[in-house]
C-alpha cells in the first residue's frame, strides 16, 4: 500500500504518520484477528473526551457472520461495491448525555471524531485499509442495530487488508491514490472569523 508522503507535501512539518495515513477502497476480503481489530478499538479509547467519558460506543460486524448481511446492507449502493471486500465493518455512535449525570454532552460528535481518528490512524499503522464512510442509511441503522433515543448515528468505517486496485470498479480504480487537503490558510483565521462564503 503506498504511503501518503511519496505523493502529499505539507506546508510545515508535521509527524510522517499524519501525511501517510489515507483512505484507500480496495481490499482483499481476507478476515482480521480479534486480537488485531481490539488494538484499534484500544486506541480509540485513548482519545481525549470531555470529562474522559469516551462518548463514543462502536458496533461492528466481521464478514462471515451472522452480523454481516445486516451491516453491508445499510450501505449506499456504491460504498457496498468496495466495502463487500472488507474484514469488518464498523457503526461509530456517541452519546449525546454523559453516563455519569445525564446531563447534555455538548462535544459528544467531536469526542467521537476523536476516537475516530485514533482507530484509523492505528489500523493504518497496523497495515490495514481504514475507510470513512458517510454514505449508508442513518435510520435503517438506528432501526436493525437497535439504538435507542439519546445517541446520535455518526460513521461507518470498513476495515481490512489491503488488495489490488483492480478488485474495485473501473471509476474507482484512477481514484485509489493519497489525495490532496485544502490550503492551511483557507481554514484557519486567527481572531474573527474571516473566510469567504464561496
Amino acid at each position: 500500500m503506498i504511503k501518503g508522503s511519496e505523493i502529499r507535501k505539507a506546508d510545515h512539518p508535521i509527524e510522517r504518520l499524519l501525511l501517510d495515513r489515507w483512505s484507500p477502497r480496495a481490499m482483499s476480503g481476507e478476515g482480521i484477528s480479534t486480537d488485531e481489530l481490539m488494538r484499534l478499538f484500544e486506541a480509540a479509547r485513548w482519545a481525549p473526551s470531555s470529562f474522559t467519558a469516551s462518548q463514543w460506543p462502536a458496533v461492528y460486524a466481521r464478514r462471515d457472520t451472522e452480523y454481516w448481511p445486516t451491516f453491508l446492507g445499510l450501505l449506499v449502493e456504491g460504498n457496498k461495491a468496495w466495502a463487500q471486500n472488507a474484514a469488518v465493518l464498523v457503526l461509530f455512535i456517541s452519546r449525546t448525555t454523559f453516563e455519569y449525570n445525564d446531563e447534555e454532552s455538548i462535544t459528544h460528535s467531536y469526542d467521537c471524531g476523536a476516537a475516530w481518528e485514533n482507530f484509523a490512524l492505528q489500523g493504518f499503522s497496523q497495515g490495514f485499509v481504514v475507510h470513512g464512510m458517510e454514505g449508508f442509511d442513518y435510520d435503517r441503522a438506528r432501526t436493525e442495530l437497535k439504538i435507542p433515543d439519546g445517541f446520535r448515528v455518526e460513521a461507518m468505517a470498513a476495515v481490512g487488508k489491503p488488495g489490488p486496485k483492480e478488485t474495485l470498479p473501473e471509476k474507482l480504480q484512477s481514484k485509489e491514490s493519497p489525495n490532496d487537503r485544502r490550503k492551511l490558510s483557507d481554514s484557519i483565521s486567527e481572531g474573527l472569523f474571516s473566510f469567504s462564503d464561496k
